[in-house]
């Protein structure tokens, strides 16, 4: 009886499968599409092609025709991405050639290469599919035992299945339905003769269940330390499906360019072309424009051979118009066969003439909520002019699989794929506007990140909080210097390009785009590390641990450097630099120049976040205190007044995020709201949700607002006006992990003509056509250019009159400390400058930097006749 099955099974599906590439033809009056593999390629190969997506890189090649799996390590899986299975009744025929080099026992711990079919992720989106995708598993074990979803009960070796799995080996499978049930049949063949080895069969399979990806998969149940782990296990090629169950999607695909990052500043286009790790040879990624319905290269940039960016700088760039590029490369698909792959977009004009010009802003892309299309569709609907992501970009977690964070080239192929998540869920939106990315901790594989201007971190120390509290970087410096090319290498060129120490180099720059000029910080690279600052302490992964030490008292210690003399020499000349008609000024930096939590009084740090109960709306933490965690911009405190000093200088608004809380504050230095405003961006996701509940009331609080706002001292004593947090709420959505921690993301629009500036905080669940009254609670938030300067004026210059320039720049001196006390472009020809020192002596500069046209005022006090600056020819 066994026998005729068998035979029955042989019979009916291990017949040969005939195949064509990409083609549709009817079967039974249904169309039925086939696909073929093609694993040829000049050499060896990590990235496989366009139509596939392989967990995680690092662990696929393909070499000689054949995808090898390097590792025996859990769930290596490639899925396809081009060809799955539809909800359409049909059938499905499936077959691969396959060689196992590891054929390690699997006894209790089932080690099996095959398919998993019908393989889905959570969010209905072919990426979240490709990266988290669960579905049958159908396959054998190491043992040479076939199974079909449960691995067998009994898993006797099978010696002479296991010796032909090492040969090699074709594996059959085949979907069908016998009246409206499915069933599922599975072979080993043998590849020449095509007999028969083995087979399994099953029936009544939930047509659920066969929705969705086809995949490759080579598990091995080894753990992280198994030293069998690092060999290779299988091989697969000749990849051959039918059917008329399958859809075709030739869209859903990825590389070999896989997205593009531009900024446009002064005129000057940089786009940096993000590769998939396609062989490095002398093509060249081309940079086209549409002219007369014809492209036309305009520039030609080889790829790195590390970060595989090619990255294109274009002066006198058309700031007038909309203009379509596209990124256009030839890659060699075998020694006889080439093929030209395109990546499109717009670089848009310029919104000189825009009145409003909109910036969103974000922090934290872990991977929960991946591809992001809520994002994506609310960001589409603000179609803001400039995205600004302030760091965490990616997380060691991102995809699955940790990190792994040496050999080096291995590290750069685990870094690139999660930097790659990133460019799958934003591309659409980064290739046609300016996009500001910058560095932050997790980017380059910290927890926390104290640069130390450069320097490496001790190598005994590892990899945990012991050395990161040292300071500097724990990864090789050239992997750093892979990641800041990935991220920043498409911004402004550096305001001052001298390497920090091992040679890793500095990105901190301006841009001015649509009168809006940005100045764009490394908070991180220069910033001391507080251990050996304050060795009483007792820090720990940037706490202080000795409940006698007073962080207010003796934590602001000469020496200690937040953003380094360099950089706060750059903020001084960007704050007065109002060139290229500058009309407004916003900083994007990784974090806030405070630290706006609170933890329960007993806490010692930070790590008790994830366990802290969410709220429902109304509740309140009752036994909460602000906090000092040495890694927010809070400390060194020194430091942190300085930097202010310096932006308030220019009237400057601050956008930044890493504490993945949202907040919008003013800050005060030697008193309250007497500087700027900042937006902390809410983390588009949250595994660490900030909270801020302090116990005792704000000063001057608004009766109107909720307790938690008004004047306050964080933890290291600095003045900070609290106006709106994004406290973590229960929602009642789904899931409560993406929804009930205060994810979201913040959007600025600033007014060039009424020089106001509106800070919004929206959730990622939120439809913003709605209206505001989804945004947080205490957003939208409306403020003036000036009260960007708070500081109080003890008296007031006489009015200036200035004719003859239009939108003209003011800039008012102290003769006495020979400082620049501000600089601004005034909407309007009459200003009354106000002053902080009624007894010193001023210089009133006034006119027009794009030309180089200046009028000086000398020995100006407050009392006196109104001034008039004429420029009129």
């Amino acid at each position: 009886m066994k026998r005729n099955i068998l035979l029955n099974i042989c019979i009916r599906i291990f017949l040969p499968i005939t195949v064509l590439t990409f083609t549709g033809c009817l079967q039974n009056g249904k169309e039925e599409y086939t696909f073929k593999s093609d694993f040829n390629t000049p050499e060896k190969r990590n990235w496989i092609g366009p139509e596939y997506w392989s967990n995680p890189l690092q662990d696929w090649q393909i070499i000689d025709g054949r995808l090898e799996c390097l590792a025996s390590g859990p769930n290596r899986n490639v899925h396809l991405l081009t060809q799955k299975l539809d909800t359409t009744r049909g059938n499905l025929k499936m077959k691969i050639n396959l060689k196992l080099f590891n054929t390690k026992e699997s006894n209790a711990d089932i080690n099996w290469v095959g398919f998993n079919i019908g393989s889905q992720g959570e969010y209905n989106d072919y990426r979240d599919d490709a990266v988290f995708g669960k579905g049958l598993p159908v396959g054998i074990t190491t043992n040479g035992n076939l199974f079909i979803g449960k691995f067998p009960e009994e898993n006797q070796k099978d010696e002479g299945i296991q010796k032909m799995l090492q040969q090699g080996v074709d594996l059959e499978l085949n979907i069908f339905l016998i009246e409206s049930i499915y069933q599922i049949e599975i072979a080993v063949v043998h590849s020449q003769t095509k007999e028969v080895l083995k087979a399994l069969s099953q029936n009544q399979i939930n047509k659920e269940k066969l929705v969705g990806d086809l995949v490759l998969v080579s598990h091995y149940n080894t753990k992280k330390k198994d030293p069998d782990r690092n060999q290779k296990s299988v091989s697969f090629k000749n990849w051959e499906i039918s059917g008329s169950k399958l859809k075709e999607c030739n869209t859903c695909t990825f590389g070999p360019i896989a997205f593009s990052q531009y900024t446009l500043s002064r005129g000057v286009l940089k786009l940096t072309a993000q590769m998939t790790p396609v062989i490095i040879t002398d093509q060249k990624v081309r940079l086209q424009v549409k002219e007369n319905d014809a492209w036309k290269t305009i520039s030609e940039s080889p790829i790195n051979k590390d970060a595989r960016t090619a990255t294109f700088k274009i002066e006198k760039w058309d700031i007038k118009k909309d203009i379509q590029y596209r990124l256009s490369y030839t890659m060699n698909k075998s020694d006889v066969s080439e093929k030209e792959y395109y990546w499109s977009g717009v670089i848009r004009k310029e919104p000189l003439d825009k009145e409003e010009i909109v910036i969103a802003g974000f922090t934290g892309n872990d991977h929960l909520g991946f591809p992001n299309t809520d994002i994506f569709k609310q960001i589409d609907y603000h179609n803001p002019d400039v995205l600004f992501f302030s760091g965490d970009q990616l997380y060691e977690s991102n995809g699955g699989y940790g990190a792994q964070r040496a050999p080096y080239e291995k590290a750069t192929l685990d870094y690139l794929r999660k930097w790659y998540l990133y460019g799958w869920a934003y591309r659409d939106l980064l290739k046609n506007r300016p996009t500001v990315s910058i560095t932050d901790d997790h980017d380059v594989y910290h927890g926390n990140i104290w640069g130390e201007s450069g320097k490496a971190t001790p190598k005994e120390y590892g990899q945990g909080s012991k050395a990161q509290d040292a300071g500097g970087y724990k990864m090789p410096a050239q992997w750093v210097k892979m990641v800041e090319r990935t991220q920043t290498s498409h911004l402004p060129d550096p305001f001052d390009n001298t390497p920090v120490e091992q040679s890793i180099g500095t990105y901190y720059t301006d841009m001015v785009y649509g009168g809006i000029s940005f100045a764009i910080l490394e908070d991180r690279k220069f910033k001391s590390a507080p251990k050996k600052h304050l060795p009483k302490a007792d820090i720990k992964n940037g706490w202080v641990q000795n409940k006698d030490f007073d962080v207010k008292k003796h934590g602001d210690v000469e020496g200690a450097k937040l953003l380094g003399e360099r950089q706060l020499l750059f903020l001084n000349e960007w704050a007065k630099d109002w060139s290229y008609q500058a009309e407004m000024k916003v900083l994007l930096s990784q974090t806030i120049f405070a630290n706006v939590a609170t933890l329960p009084k007993e806490a010692m740090s930070g790590a008790v976040i994830p366990s802290l109960r969410i709220m429902n709306k109304g509740d309140y933490a009752i036994n909460d205190r602000p906090v000092a965690d040495l890694d927010s911009n809070g400390w060194p405190q020194t430091g942190r007044n300085k930097a202010i000093k310096a932006i308030r200088k220019g009237f400057a608004f601050h956008i930044a995020g890493d504490q993945h809380l949202g907040s919008t504050i003013q800050y005060g230095v030697e008193e309250w709201n007497d500087s700027g405003y900042a937006l902390c961006v809410p983390s588009i996701t949250n595994h660490w949700p900030r909270r801020w509940y302090p116990l005792i009331e704000g000063g001057n609080r608004d009766p109107e607002k909720p307790r938690y706002t008004g004047e306050y001292a964080d933890g290291f004593g600095n003045k900070m006006t609290v106006h709106a947090v994004s406290n973590p709420l229960y929602t009642g959505k789904k899931p409560s992990k993406l929804y009930d921690r205060a994810a979201g993301y913040g959007i600025v629009k600033l007014n060039k003509k009424s020089r106001s500036i509106i800070i919004e905080c929206w959730p990622r669940h939120a439809k913003p056509q709605e209206g505001d009254k989804i945004q947080y609670d205490g957003w939208p938030i409306k403020i003036s250019q000036e009260d960007n300067y708070g500081r109080k004026p003890q008296a007031f210059l006489p009015e200036i009159e200035i004719k003859g320039l239009k939108k003209p720049v003011v800039q008012v001196i102290n003769e006495v400390s020979k400082e620049i006390e501000y600089t601004i472009r005034i909407d309007k020809g009459i200003f009354k400058p106000k002053i902080f020192d009624k007894k010193a002596v001023y210089s009133v500069r006034v006119g027009e930097p794009d030309t180089n046209t200046w009028q000086t005022v000398s020995g100006i006090k407050p009392a006196g006749d109104k001034l008039i600056f004429s420029f009129d020819n």
